[in-house]
């Protein structure tokens, strides 16, 4: 598997073949996911629900995220990865630059912020100085507080133009990926057709330039409950290795997800 950069992900929207990305955590799974061709790995602030068992991510810290996110470099030197940046560690430019570094420094390609148009500036002053940028929309895991729970963002008119004209300006100010997380597929089908850089969807159906899903929910053993737009891979297959070859091939052919695992 050739080495994945941001130029490739460019370049794989253009040419309509979908990116397959999955959250990792460590180097034995990073080896795993890169052998069975995922292009992407984030190492998601989602680990402080799957790895600590927390009620949400706003726990996890940013020390946290530099360890996992050099455990899953060390797994692969190849694969793309993303690291999120975890609550209130880019609260302002200089804070954002800070944490930045230390995620780039322990081996991440890109780092993830949550948040629309506000995120200007920062997301202006991170690309300046080096770091790739991934927005996030839609249900943003930092703001669960905020949405009063874990609920479908931009069902409504304004909110789905909201999120629209926020991609847009994410994309000026220099992010070059974007993550959309459960909104009604024809909003995320519109936000992938405005914006040119690739668009990697998360309970957004399957118009969007790629899919990811928590590592944990694509075998089945997340605690608590598994999420209406995942898939127990794992339960179809029998073993890790080909749980994880038939997401990226579904993914990949179009296959996944369907109907079922949207929302509209």
């Amino acid at each position: 598997m050739a080495k994945i950069t941001v130029s490739t992900l460019a370049k794989m929207k253009r040419e309509n073949n979908k990116i397959t990305s999955l959250t990792a955590y460590d180097a034995s799974f990073a080896k795993l996911f890169h052998d069975c061709g995922v292009d992407v790995l984030l190492v998601g602030d989602s680990l402080g629900m799957v790895l600590q068992g927390n009620d949400d991510t706003l726990a996890v810290t940013t020390d946290e995220v530099a360890y996992h996110t050099k455990c899953v470099r060390a797994g692969s030197k190849d694969v793309f990865v993303i690291a999120d940046m975890p609550f209130m560690s880019y609260s302002n430019v200089q804070t954002s630059c800070e944490n930045a570094a230390k995620l780039m420094r322990a081996g991440a390609n890109m780092v993830k912020l949550e948040g629309g148009d506000w995120l200007y500036d920062s997301i202006k002053a991170l690309t300046q100085q080096g770091i790739p940028v991934c927005g996030h929309l839609g249900l943003t895991p930092q703001s669960v507080h905020v949405f009063g729970g874990f609920k479908i963002q931009g069902r409504d008119d304004d909110k789905a133009n909201k999120m629209v004209e926020d991609a847009k300006a994410l994309e000026a100010a220099g992010a070059q990926l974007l993550v959309i997380e459960c909104i009604p597929s024809a909003l995320a089908k519109r936000i992938t057709e405005a914006v040119s850089i690739p668009v990697i969807g998360i309970g957004a159906g399957k118009d969007t330039d790629g899919q990811i899903l928590v590592m944990h929910d694509l075998v089945g053993i997340s605690a608590g409950y598994i999420p209406k737009f995942s898939k127990n891979f794992l339960l179809e297959t029998g073993n890790m290795h080909d749980a994880v070859k038939k997401y990226c091939d579904d993914v990949k052919a179009g296959l996944f997800p369907t109907n079922e695992h949207e929302f509209n």
